[in-house]
């Protein structure tokens, strides 16, 4: 299967690696990526882990399940990114997250930002 971050690798050589732990992303972006393919494929221990580690305790689980599983996922598209690279230890990526709930088309762009502790990056929180 196609992977679902719109990369044009299979999915098992693409997120699948980073979802089942046996592989880190190297940069901001492809870290936003599989959080997007971990929305389309359920992977909600996933999207947590990838969270910033002080913000992991008011992750919400269920919330976080509902809007993966009531959604279908149309597309990502990656607009800009900005540092984030395997060098640096900040960055950010604008995306706009394209899927169907309950019948209505919703696009979801942010501005997210990204950082890197001890050679692990992790979504922190959308840029205001």
């Amino acid at each position: 299967m196609p992977c679902p971050c719109g990369s044009i690798q299979e999915y098992e050589a693409c997120c699948e690696p980073f979802h089942k732990g046996d592989a880190l992303p190297e940069t901001a972006e492809a870290l936003m990526r599989s959080r997007y393919s971990a929305f389309v494929t359920t992977q909600i221990p996933y999207l947590k882990d990838t969270t910033w580690p002080p913000y992991q305790k008011s992750f919400d689980e269920a919330g976080y399940h509902v809007r993966s599983t009531q959604s279908v996922w149309v597309g990502l598209r990656v607009l800009e990114t900005e540092a984030g690279t395997k060098d640096d230890t900040k960055g950010t990526v604008t995306f706009e997250a394209t899927s169907m709930v309950h019948g209505k088309l919703d696009k979801q762009s942010e501005k997210s930002s990204f950082k890197k502790k001890a050679g692990r990056w992790y979504y922190v929180a959308p840029v205001v």
